[in-house]
């Protein structure tokens, strides 16, 4: 298994906390993937991005700070010389408005000793302040010093433009085809120890403290030829109990992912089974179109009596969504974890929804000829025809009359008709309804004039009798 960036230019960003590197990344991405917030440390994990240069692309990885002095310095800081040793180029930034720090100090002799080529970057400067600002950086001893502020986006024309030559003429795009899958549950499930065992490396910081993760992390993957992008997220718990704005900044990225993901694996912990909170992620992806999959993890550490009660529980409370497939799993020693890649190109494959509109029609006639839908006020309710208008999820458009009378049950027998033939398991199915109207409906029947004469000719005919 291979990180789907490797062998394309790579970037990393590098600095102390609260410097602005979030927001660089963002901004040279053209996005607001990486969570931005004034309180520092707020990154702890590598986040990927694509920033183009000229008409090319190259990877670039935001990090978190160093030497925040938490209890995650050190498992941040891994992950900071990580990105170092990954990248070709690193942007060692600093803070233009507080000068030079003792943490820069040692940010800089590490990286030079790495012997890394780097820039450094001087951020949160103004445009009459900007030589001053360079001025107090020249004493680290690298060649490039720039000053921009990622804020307000100056400077950044003259940092792409210094990124230009590392860029070749062969340098890539990153695969935009693949599979993107959010992996979700609630906090301390295992959801970044199942990231790690997917990608076959330590790529997400793992704590027995609940919520280490706090931004929706997008991890490259590639597999026996197939790109997958894995998107660690944060925590979901009851909203009742989220008060910290922080977490609320996460939920929302946990929120979002789901909504841009084809498939999510829903993590559960075993000793637990599927609570209330799970079955509410699960009809959110469910109103997002991702298609699910759920994971009972930590299944090695539970007895063989408690795993017989786990299954039927989870089997009992996932009536209301029969579809979704279940893995027993551990991430941790990573049993059943190599199936699932199986089972996400299967739902991202049938998310797709190749299916012609003759053959939609067939299902649809079917079903109707084996349970016809029942009679509204003595008038038969008619289906006439359907055909796709979406993937991920399946989207089907159903024309016929009075659609709008039919029962909420005969519309799951409908989704389940559709489901079952063209093996949708795992994603929801969305049924739209149209009902077309009489053509003839508020027109008074005009006769012409034989009919007008034949009339005359009955009421005459009436009259002498």
């Amino acid at each position: 298994m291979t990180s789907s960036y490797e062998g394309r230019v790579t970037v990393a960003l590098v600095g102390r906390p609260n410097v602005g590197k979030s927001t660089l990344f963002n901004r040279l991405c053209g996005s607001r993937n990486a969570l931005v917030h004034d309180r520092p440390g707020l990154t702890r994990d590598r986040q990927y991005g694509q920033m183009f240069v000229g008409e090319k692309r190259l990877t670039l990885i935001d990090t978190g700070g160093l030497y925040d002095g938490s209890d995650m310095a050190q498992l941040t800081t891994d992950q900071v010389y990580l990105a170092v040793d990954e990248a070709n180029f690193v942007l060692f930034l600093v803070d233009g408005q507080s000068g030079v720090t003792q943490a820069d100090e040692v940010i800089a002799e590490q990286l030079r000793r790495r012997d890394t080529d780097l820039a450094v970057v001087v951020n949160k400067v103004d445009r009459h302040d900007a030589n001053s600002a360079v001025i107090d950086f020249l004493g680290f001893g690298f060649d490039q010093v720039l000053a921009v502020s990622a804020a307000h986006g100056r400077g950044i024309a003259e940092l792409k433009n210094s990124l230009s030559e590392l860029v070749g003429e062969d340098s890539d795009v990153i695969n935009d085809a693949g599979i993107p899958v959010a992996v979700i549950g609630r906090p301390n499930v295992g959801k970044s120890t199942l990231v790690n065992t997917l990608v076959g490396k330590q790529q997400q910081i793992v704590s027995a403290e609940p919520g280490t993760t706090r931004d929706a992390i997008s991890v490259p993957v590639q597999r026996d030829g197939v790109d997958y992008s894995f998107i660690d997220t944060a925590g979901v718990r009851r909203k009742g109990r989220v008060s910290d704005v922080i977490e609320k900044f996460s939920v929302v990225k946990t929120l979002s992912a789901m909504d841009r993901a084809h498939v999510a694996l829903l993590l559960v912990d075993a000793r637990e089974g599927l609570v209330d909170q799970d079955l509410h992620l699960l009809e959110y992806a469910a109103d997002a179109g991702t298609g699910v999959i759920l994971l009972v993890n930590k299944w090695d550490g539970i007895d063989i009596e408690h795993r017989q009660w786990v299954k039927a529980e989870t089997q009992r409370r996932l009536r209301v969504a029969p579809w979704i497939p279940v893995h027993f799993v551990s991430a941790l020693h990573g049993s059943g974890v190599g199936e699932l890649f199986v089972d996400i190109q299967r739902v991202n494959k049938a998310g797709a929804f190749d299916v012609k509109t003759p053959q939609l029609t067939r299902v649809l006639e079917n079903a109707v000829s084996d349970h016809p839908p029942h009679s509204v006020g003595g008038r038969t309710i008619k289906l006439r025809y359907a055909h796709k208008v979406g993937g991920h999820p399946p989207s089907i458009l159903i024309h016929g009359n009075r659609t709008e009378a039919l029962q909420p049950n005969y519309v799951r027998y409908l989704e389940n008709c559709f489901r079952d033939v063209f093996d949708l398991t795992g994603l929801p199915v969305r049924l739209r309804f149209r009902s077309s109207d009489n053509p003839f409906k508020g027109r008074r029947n005009e006769l012409n004039r034989r009919q007008l004469k034949q009339r005359e000719r009955l009421i005459r005919h009436s009259r002498k009798r």
